[in-house]
């Protein structure tokens, strides 16, 4: 198998889950063989299940004095970035679908990646603690954070949910796997870190079976004969005008609050990212059997591989730019001094 697709074999599996439900929806649908409105909340919970049992929870200690930058992502992850997403909402959703429009507040809303951060903060020469600990703190703080978020959006825009289910399904499919997986960490932490790759893979797995089961629901109820190119445009669109915003603003408050080079590189590959691994089981909680979670979800899905090809990018060029500054720096480091030693 060729190693460009061994790498990126999640984001090229994406639209091939969203083709499948175009050729067999019934196979995925709610009410079909695999009985998706059961096995996607299995699906949540191991997810969440395997998350509490990768999680580095020292990550947590080892980053805590590193409170500007702690500041910058969090709060641009859950204050900034919905923000920004009300704003746009405001002047431009009136043209959207409503569910498409409550797809692009649920994109602002969700908390930052793990995984994809880390990597492109040691990629690019950048904190990789700190980006560690923002990201572990984002995905904590997102299970909470994130429902009520989307609560109050409803809520204000008339949609209103009752909360109280919601809590619950929270509580059982998100937040009990994830503290069972902490806890099940300090005797198996060598057996997770050692397969952790595999772990990865099977979450990623999940994902793309939610995925599959939201838009299979999607074509069954003929949502996407009714918009087409109207929904697809737009989306792709708007999210192309949510992530420059957010890498705009995330180096412009990096450099007000004047961070050093390591913290500012782990803020731009940390503050703007959105998590899909996370992002698709949420949803499926939060939204249940939603006639349209895959519209919801689309901005989702397109704001993914966009971050990684243009995060991607960037944090290869920072890197050879710390490579630069480091060989440039070396000699003057190594030099010994002769002073001290002639007197």
């Amino acid at each position: 198998m060729p190693p460009f697709f061994l790498r990126n074999w999640f984001a090229l599996s994406l639209p091939i889950a969203v083709a499948l439900a175009w050729v067999i929806p019934d196979l995925g649908s709610a009410d079909g063989p695999l009985k998706t409105s059961i096995s996607t909340k299995a699906g949540v919970a191991l997810i969440f299940l395997i998350q509490g049992l990768t999680l580095p929870s020292t990550a947590l200690r080892k980053g805590l004095s590193q409170w500007k930058l702690h500041l910058l992502v969090q709060s641009f992850t859950f204050l900034v970035f919905p923000v920004m997403g009300i704003v746009l909402d405001r002047l431009a959703g009136g043209w959207l679908a409503p569910d498409l429009r409550l797809g692009f507040l649920y994109l602002a809303v969700l908390p930052s990646t793990i995984t994809t951060s880390v990597i492109l903060t040691g990629m690019a020469g950048g904190n990789t603690v700190g980006a560690l600990f923002n990201a572990v703190l984002s995905s904590l703080l997102g299970v909470f954070v994130t429902p009520l978020w989307v609560a109050w959006l409803m809520k204000a825009s008339g949609q209103q949910q009752p909360l109280g289910p919601v809590i619950v399904e929270i509580v059982t499919l998100l937040l009990i796997p994830l503290v069972l997986g902490q806890g099940l960490r300090p005797p198996f932490a060598a057996w997770a870190d050692r397969n952790k790759k595999r772990l990865g893979n099977l979450s990623s797995a999940i994902v793309l079976f939610i995925v599959y089961a939201a838009f299979c629901n999607s074509v069954k109820q003929r949502l996407w004969t009714q918009h087409g190119l109207n929904v697809l445009l737009p989306a792709a669109g708007g999210v192309l005008l949510l992530f420059g915003l957010a890498v705009l603003l995330t180096e412009a408050l990096a450099r007000a609050l004047s961070l050093q080079r390591p913290d500012l590189i782990a803020a731009r590959c940390c503050a703007p990212q959105k998590t899909l691994a996370s992002g698709v089981p949420m949803a499926k909680i939060i939204f249940g059997a939603h006639p349209g979670l895959g519209l919801i979800l689309l901005p989702v899905l397109l704001y993914h591989p966009l971050q990684l090809i243009v995060c991607g990018a960037l944090a290869s060029r920072w890197g050879r730019e710390a490579n630069l500054l480091s060989t440039a720096t070396k000699p003057m480091e190594t030099q010994p001094s002769q002073g001290p030693q002639n007197q």
